[in-house]
C-alpha cells in the first residue's frame, strides 16, 4: 500500500510529505483547494505525462516521491526482481523540469515513464470522478469482467497468440504475392554465387597475390641491381674489396713508427674491408635466390584481374568480396528454402489459429461463467444503494471478426424499473442512476482486484442524503480490505473514514500555498461541520457533526 507521499514545488505546494496508512482516507477540502494535485503529483509518480505546468511558479523544478509497502504484492516484486531492483521495498520517484522534462527512478535506479506505469498497474488502482463515463464504452465492460473473473493470464496468452498468428498470415500472404519476384531473385542470386564458386578466393588470398604480384613483377630490377653492387663490393677491377686490400698493404709497407701512429686507421679498413666481404657475400646470395618467373607473374596478375573485375560487379571494395560470397551465399539459401519455408508458413498459421481458437473458447466458456455472476454481484450493491429495483445485467456478444480480445465482446445493460427492458447504460441511466450505478461496478471489480491499494476521486458525485451515507459505509467496508482514499465533498463519505485529510489553500503575500494534513477529532468534527453548514457554524451544525462522526465510527452490522 501507499505508506509516503511527498511533494516540493509541484503546482502551488511548497514542500509536503505526507504518511499514509490503511484503511479507508478521506481527501476533503474547498473548491479549488487542490484536492487534483494531491492525486496528479501521485499520477506523475506513476507515469502519467508531465508538461511545465507542474512546476511552481519561479522554481526549477517540481520533485515528487511515493513509497509504497509491498511485502504482499507478489507481482509488483516479481516486476522488481525480474530487472534485478531491490524487491523489499518501493520508491517511485519523478523529477520535472522547468522546460517540462522529466526524469524518473525506481528505487534509486534510473528508469523510464513506460516502467513507472507498468510497475505502477501492480501497486494502485486509480478511480477517476469521470470513471462513469469510460462505462459507456464497451471495451471498459469487457476489462472489468475480465478482472473480475480472474483469467487476466489466459486473456493476455490469448491476445499474444492472436498477434502470432496475425503476423504469421501478413508474412505468408507477402510471401505469395511476391513469388514471382523471389524467383526471379533467387536465379540472378545462384549465378551470382555460382559466379564467385568458381573464383573460389580464399580469405587472405587477395593480401597474397597483391605481394606476389609486387615480387615478381619487380624481380629482374631488383637481379639487376644486387648483381651491380656486388660487383662494386668485389669486381677485381676497382671493386670496394680490391682498393681496401690495396690501401692496407700499401700503409702496412710503411716504416713502424709510422704505422704505429696508422694503427687505429689500419684496424678501421680491416673492419670496413670484412663488412664489405659480408655484404658482397649476402648480394651474392640474393641474386642466386632471385627468380625470373613470366609465367607465374602473368597467372597472379590474371587472378587478380578477375578479383577485381568481380568487385566491380558487385560494387565492393575487393577485399570485401569473400563477406560478400558468403552473404549471397546465405541468401540463396533461404531463397531455395521458400518453398518449403512457404509450406512450413502455412501450417504455422493453422497451428495458431487453431491454438487461438482453443484459448478463445476456454476464455469465453469462462466469461459466460463470470457474466452471471458479475450482474448478481453487481446487483446486489444497486440494491444497497437503494437501486434494488434496478436489473443488470452483463451481456455476452458475438464478435463479427476474430480479435485479440476474443471471440465475444461484453455491454453492460440496465433497466431502472421494473417491466422496462434491459438496454445500454448510456441509454437509460440518469446521471444520479449512472454515478450509483458506476460506484457498484467500481465497488465489485475492486473487491476483485489484487491490488489492495485503491483511490476513488469523486465516484460519489451525484448522490446525496441517505445514499451518500451508504456509500461511505461501501467504501469503508473496502478500505477495511486493504488501503482506500476517496476525494468527497460529502460529509457522510468522508464520517466513514478511518483518517480523514484536509486540503486548504492559503494567500501569503504574493503567493499561494496548498496545505496538507490529517486531522484530529477536532479537526474532523470543524471539517465535517464546515461541508455540513459552511463558514459561519452554529453549534448546532457541531453537534450535527460530532453525532455523524460518532455514528459512522461505530461498528457496522
Amino acid at each position: 500500500m501507499l505508506t509516503e507521499l511527498a511533494i516540493r514545488d509541484f503546482a502551488i505546494v511548497d514542500h509536503l510529505e505526507l504518511e499514509l496508512g490503511g484503511g479507508m482516507t478521506a481527501i476533503t477540502g474547498e473548491t479549488g483547494a487542490g484536492k487534483s494535485i494531491l492525486l496528479g503529483a501521485l499520477g506523475l509518480c506513476l507515469g502519467e505525462r508531465a508538461d511545465a505546468t507542474s512546476v511552481r511558479h519561479g522554481r526549477e523544478r517540481a520533485d515528487l516521491s511515493a513509497r509504497f509497502d509491498i511485502r504482499q504484492l507478489h507481482e509488483a516484486r516479481a516486476w522488481l526482481a525480474a530487472r534485478e531492483l531491490p524487491d523489499d521495498d518501493c520508491l517511485l520517484r519523478r523529477v520535472v523540469a522547468a522546460n517540462g522534462r522529466s526524469k524518473a527512478w525506481i528505487n534509486g535506479q534510473p528508469a523510464t515513464v513506460g516502467d513507472l506505469k507498468a510497475l505502477g498497474e501492480r501497486l494502485i488502482e486509480i478511480h477517476g470522478q469521470h470513471a462513469h463515463q469510460a462505462l459507456l464504452r464497451e471495451e471498459t465492460h469487457l476489462r472489468l469482467l475480465d478482472d473480475f473473473a480472474g483469467h487476466r493470464e489466459a486473456v493476455g496468452e490469448m491476445a499474444e497468440t492472436f498477434r502470432a498468428w496475425q503476423a504469421a498470415r501478413r508474412r505468408l500472404k507477402r510471401l505469395a504475392e511476391d513469388g514471382d519476384e523471389l524467383a526471379a531473385r533467387r536465379q540472378l542470386v545462384r549465378y551470382q554465387v555460382e559466379e564467385l564458386d568458381q573464383l573460389a578466393l580464399t580469405e587472405g588470398e587477395l593480401k597474397a597475390l597483391e605481394e606476389e604480384q609486387e615480387a615478381l613483377a619487380h624481380a629482374e630490377e631488383r637481379l639487376r641491381e644486387a648483381q651491380f653492387a656486388a660487383e662494386c663490393c668485389d669486381s677485381d677491377e676497382g671493386g670496394a674489396m680490391t682498393l681496401l686490400t690495396q690501401a692496407i698493404n700499401r700503409l702496412s709497407a710503411l716504416p713502424g713508427s709510422d704505422r704505429g701512429r696508422l694503427a687505429e686507421t689500419l684496424g678501421m679498413l680491416s673492419e670496413a674491408r670484412i663488412q664489405v666481404e659480408e655484404a658482397a657475400r649476402e648480394l651474392h646470395h640474393f641474386a642466386a635466390t632471385t627468380e625470373l618467373d613470366p609465367e607465374r607473374l602473368a597467372r597472379v596478375e590474371e587472378r587478380l584481374g578477375e578479383v577485381h573485375r568481380l568487385a566491380r560487379k558487385h560494387h565492393v571494395m575487393p577485399e570485401e568480396l569473400t563477406e560478400r560470397h558468403r552473404q549471397l551465399h546465405d541468401e540463396l539459401a533461404g531463397l531455395e528454402g521458400g518453398e518449403e519455408s512457404l509450406e512450413a508458413l502455412e501450417a504455422e498459421v493453422d497451428a495458431l489459429r487453431e491454438r487461438w481458437r482453443e484459448q478463445a473458447r476456454q476464455v469465453g466458456e469462462a466469461r459466460r461463467q463470470a457474466a452471471a455472476r458479475f450482474g448478481q454481484a453487481v446487483q446486489e450493491q444497486l440494491a444497497f444503494l437503494a437501486m434494488g429495483k434496478a436489473r443488470f445485467e452483463a451481456e455476452l456478444v458475438t464478435r463479427e471478426t476474430p480479435a485479440a480480445e476474443g471471440l465475444e465482446g461484453v455491454r453492460f445493460l440496465i433497466s431502472a424499473n421494473p417491466g422496462q427492458p434491459a438496454r445500454p447504460l448510456a441509454r437509460v441511466a440518469s446521471g444520479g442512476e449512472l454515478s450509483r450505478i458506476s460506484l457498484a461496478i467500481q465497488v465489485v471489480a475492486a473487491r476483485h482486484s489484487t491490488i489492495p491499494s485503491l483511490v476513488f476521486d469523486e465516484v460519489d458525485v451525484g448522490v446525496s442524503g441517505a445514499t451518500a451515507e451508504i456509500v461511505g459505509q461501501l467504501l469503508r467496508r473496502l478500505g477495511e480490505q486493504g488501503q482506500v482514499m476517496t476525494v468527497t465533498h460529502l460529509p457522510q463519505v468522508a464520517a466513514q473514514a478511518h483518517q480523514h485529510l484536509h486540503i486548504e489553500k492559503r494567500a501569503k503575500r504574493n503567493t499561494t500555498l496548498t496545505r496538507m494534513a490529517l486531522l484530529d477529532e477536532a479537526g474532523r468534527v470543524g471539517e465535517l461541520a464546515r461541508m455540513l453548514g459552511g463558514v459561519n457554524l452554529s453549534d448546532q451544525t457541531l453537534a450535527h457533526a460530532r453525532e455523524m462522526l460518532d455514528a459512522s465510527q461505530r461498528p457496522h452490522h
